[in-house]
């Protein structure tokens, strides 16, 4: 078909990459399992892929409904989790797609909204959910023991003085809104006004990945993403962070036969004499110069891909660990 227009709010990280790490043939069942705002959804449509497209977030299906439109039956929203995309496509009859591709983190488009709570450069409530239900960052961080949430912002933000953020945050509440927690993490960090680097990112980001349990639902999506590929299928996965990062490489290191050595999110692998799901998988990809200058966010991200082989899917690591 032919291309539709560029969404202006999300122009998506390494898109040509991803296009060429899925080879959509035209008439191809592809997978965007992290829609958005649709960016790598519209690059599908415009290489003739049918496409799936899913997001827990209720603001994205809504938002996505004028794309569904100019699709013309090429595209269908479903509102859920990855985690549960294989079981989602088979309550519509579908049992294998040719492509799966996660973008994985938080959109743009929430981190615009300072309603949404995700951005310590906009004020708004200390929210922070995708999905829009359960407990919210304020909730959270308002309940939880200084040890534990050191211990968050340590292992998924990597911030080292994170005992300190964790007293400075235990003293300072009850805390309601974004502007609230940077002002506190900055002055337990000592952030001098106008310094380049805000000191929040990281607890914002690990405070996000856990109020979301993010690391879970990732290693979900790709359990669900193996049963869901048909032979010669391809993966695709965008992440931003290091420890998600890990997650992917270890997933592929082990389901193309190597010896994933495992992380404190994902055990060490049993020794279980499997057949290699994927194909070895191809070298990560990073951004080049003129994309991070156009687009800040890339600056982070990494792309793996691999190949579906015929092989039948394992079991899910949580299953082989109780074996």
């Amino acid at each position: 078909m032919t291309d539709l227009p560029r969404d202006p709010r999300h122009d998506p990280v390494l898109r040509e990459e991803v296009l060429a790490a899925l080879a959509i043939q035209p008439g191809e069942r592809h997978v965007d399992a992290t829609f958005g705002a649709g960016g790598y959804t519209r690059a599908m449509l415009a290489a003739g892929a049918d496409v799936i497209a899913c997001d827990r977030d209720p603001d994205a299906i809504a938002g996505g409904q004028a794309l569904v439109e100019e699709a013309g039956g090429k595209l269908t929203l479903i509102h859920g989790r990855f985690s549960e995309i294989d079981r989602l496509l088979a309550e519509r009859g579908i049992d294998a797609v040719d492509g799966i591709t996660f973008d994985i983190g938080v959109s743009s488009m929430q981190l615009d909204q300072g309603e949404r709570g995700f951005s310590f450069q906009k004020d708004g409530p200390l929210d922070m959910r995708m999905a829009q239900e359960g407990e919210s960052a304020a909730d959270w961080l308002n309940s939880a023991d200084e040890s534990e949430i050191a211990d968050v912002l340590f292992h998924y933000g990597d911030e080292r003085q994170s005992r300190r953020v964790a007293r400075a945050i235990v003293a300072a509440r009850p805390l309601t809104r974004t502007g609230e927690l940077a002002t506190v993490i900055r002055k337990a960090l000592r952030h001098p006004p106008g310094a380049p680097k805000d000191p929040s990112t990281k607890s914002f980001q690990a405070i996000r990945i856990h109020v979301n349990g993010e690391l879970d639902e990732l290693i979900a999506g790709l359990d669900a993403a193996e049963r869901l590929l048909r032979p010669g299928g391809r993966l695709a996965v965008v992440s931003f962070h290091s420890t998600e990062d890990r997650i992917v490489k270890n997933f592929l290191r082990e389901r193309s036969g190597g010896d994933a050595a495992g992380s404190r999110h994902r055990p060490a692998p049993l020794p279980l004499a499997r057949a290699a799901t994927f194909e070895t998988p191809a070298r990560k990809v990073r951004p080049g110069k003129a994309e991070e200058a156009r687009n800040p966010r890339a600056r982070s991200a990494t792309l793996r891909s691999a190949v579906r082989t015929s092989a039948p899917a394992h079991s899910t690591m949580k299953e082989a660990m109780s074996c």
